[in-house]
């Protein structure tokens, strides 16, 4: 039965990795784009333009309005049409991404807007383009800020990884669903909560860790 145990939540673990560690990359990706466009075409940005600005805010408020388990369904097709199938942990990438990215946009935003004005007039005052300003004032200026809020992101991917379980992404989640509940195997039940525990405290150690890092060498070269 341990052995059962073992090799079965040691593969839950893989796929939930493996569904973190890209969905995690390409919500990132997408967030970054959403948040920094956010940020330089709203009012007062270096590149401002309203109406994109007020379009893409209420996209965005819209998806993350959507409950993730309806999203997960919602997105079905799209996951078939890019990867050839609906389920299993490669599918759930394409759904997880797409959730976490407005939620990750509205914490990169947040975190670039506590950039100090003065710094960025600054720039601009010394002819630097919009380009220059957005990749080597705003978003250096908000680094730590914006670990930290990646950290969280990546926290929820992880807990929505569960949700995605539940409809054949695989994992830990699904694997608490099949064997732990509809098995009465407690035993797994309890292994796969204590793993994502794990998980989520491994990762907001480490976001915490680098967040304290960087404001560490930011104070001694000031």
């Amino acid at each position: 039965m341990k052995e059962d145990m073992v090799e079965l939540l040691w593969g839950g673990l893989l796929q939930t990795l493996y569904m973190v560690l890209w969905s995690s990359v390409f919500a990132l990706l997408l967030g970054l784009v959403l948040g920094v466009t956010l940020v330089v075409t709203d009012k007062g940005g270096v590149l401002p333009a309203s109406q994109i600005n007020r379009i893409l805010s209420t996209v965005i408020n819209g998806v993350r309005s959507i409950p993730f388990i309806i999203l997960i369904v919602l997105l079905l097709p799209l996951s078939r049409l890019i990867v050839g199938t609906s389920l299993g942990p490669t599918a759930a990438i394409v759904s997880l991404s797409i959730g976490a990215a407005p939620f990750l946009g509205r914490i990169i935003e947040n975190s670039l807007r506590e950039v100090e004005a003065g710094k960025i007039e600054a720039a601009k005052s010394v002819g630097a383009t919009p380009f220059t300003i957005i990749f080597q004032v705003i978003i250096p200026e908000a680094l730590p800020a914006l670990v930290r809020g990646i950290t969280i992101a990546v926290i929820s991917i992880t807990e929505f990884t569960a949700v995605a379980g539940a409809i054949g992404a695989g994992g830990l989640g699904s694997l608490a669903i099949r064997f732990g509940y509809q098995r009465f195997r407690t035993d797994i039940l309890l292994g796969t909560v204590l793993l994502i525990i794990l998980i989520v405290q491994i990762l907001q150690w480490s976001g915490d860790h680098i967040a304290r890092s960087i404001d560490r060498k930011r104070c001694k070269s000031e």
